[in-house]
């Protein structure tokens, strides 16, 4: 047998591994768990960091204002530096809409050593420490939530003990390059992080998606959030990591009634989301750099090219074998696009959504390398070996 014929059995063989093996990343079953309202309903406050979202917020704040939930709740959305009217315009909307109470409030520029949107969140919690609430609901400026998103979360809670439920928003798919790139995103997610294995305890894997937290306050406390992950580029797993790390049940499931309103209409845009934490969720990690790159071409990219050059070589074993590993992958595509709506013959174009991640990954390297940092919201922060001075 020839390299190219072992290299495409090889392929063949980590597909068939993955589909049954890898905690059936590929189902989209993993839904809101079996839940019932309790007879007291805790008292709740809902923490939104949003820098530079004046232009989301109209699309998003009002479904927050508007949650329909029998305890105590309040939003507290945090401005962090916006230039944009971020403030005015949350303000404005809660006027013009009523409903649950709002407080905006700006935390002041970061110190060093915290990523992202941590310091807001850290703001946030603070204001909401002052109330008292058994639960935080950590969501992000751009999520927009059914009327009845709070109280389901809750219950969900509630009922199975968990200390953190997570629900991955979904995201717009209008664009041509957001029905080819994002439902590959959670779908390369959940093939990373397993929904199955998040929610069972002693399972190692954990999991959140920040757009949608809710978190048990007390859980929140004996694990130092957001304090012990403020270095964190991506700081929902990193929560979850921490969480769990602390003897915390936890659940991470595919939203039907949460969806991120945030547009991303060119693959710049949708470039620049993954390339920000790609290299890393690789742990700045050469090594690992390579072995994902590797990883990706035999698993993605080998199967087609396998399939057409079987084909023109007239060699029926590596055209076969390609072919299978091609069809394995397209049919665990197949429930993802039909989450998000999508049609059918996208499945087969996988292998050049995993192509343009590859570059994704290596151009986020290459960043990383020239110093640049992790940019988020306009902001850039140092690359991690860089930062001094930091607390234990």
């Amino acid at each position: 047998m020839s390299a190219f014929v072992w290299i495409a059995a090889g392929s063949l063989a980590a597909w068939l591994w993955l589909l049954c093996c890898q905690g059936f990343f590929w189902r989209t079953d993993i839904r809101l768990p079996a839940r019932a309202d309790p007879d007291d309903w805790p008292s709740v406050c809902v923490v939104v960091p949003a820098r530079e979202e004046a232009a989301v917020l109209p699309d998003s704040l009002p479904s927050l204002l508007a949650q329909d939930y029998p305890g105590r709740a309040e939003i507290f959305l945090v401005d962090d530096g916006s230039s944009d009217g971020t403030g005015d315009v949350a303000r404005e909307l809660a006027a013009r809409h009523g409903g649950l109470p709002l407080t905006v409030d700006s935390p002041g520029e970061p110190p060093p050593g915290w990523t992202g949107k941590l310091w807001a969140v850290r703001h946030g919690i603070g204001l909401a420490r002052a109330r008292g609430p058994e639960y935080l609901l950590l969501t992000d400026a751009d999520i927009a939530h059914a009327p009845d998103s709070l109280r389901e979360l809750v219950a969900a809670a509630r009922t199975g003990g968990f200390d953190a439920v997570s629900l991955m928003a979904r995201l717009r798919v209008e664009s041509l390059w957001e029905r080819l790139v994002v439902p590959a995103f959670v779908y390369f997610f959940a093939q990373l992080y397993p929904f199955r294995r998040i929610g069972r305890k002693g399972s190692r894997t954990a999991a959140a998606a920040g757009g949608c937290v809710l978190l048990r306050a007390d859980a929140a406390e004996r694990a130092r959030i957001p304090d012990a992950i403020r270095h964190a580029v991506i700081d929902d797993v990193a929560l979850a990591r921490a969480v769990k790390g602390g003897g915390g049940h936890i659940w991470l499931g595919l939203a039907d009634r949460v969806d991120s309103v945030r547009p991303y209409p060119r693959l710049h845009d949708l470039w620049r989301m993954v390339s920000r934490s790609a290299y890393a969720q690789l742990r700045h990690s050469p090594l690992l750099l390579l072995g994902t790159v590797i990883g990706l071409t035999l698993v993605y990219l080998v199967p087609p090219v396998a399939l057409l050059a079987g084909l023109t070589a007239g060699s029926t074993a590596t055209a076969a074998l390609g072919g299978l590993a091609w069809l394995v992958m397209t049919g665990t595509y197949i429930p993802m696009l039909r989450y998000y709506g999508q049609p059918l013959r996208l499945a087969p174009l996988l292998p050049f959504t995993a192509f343009l991640y590859l570059l994704m990954t290596v151009d986020s390297a290459v960043q990383h390398y020239r110093g640049r940092g992790a940019a988020w919201k306009g902001r850039t922060y140092a690359r991690p070996d860089a930062v001094v001075g930091e607390e234990s």
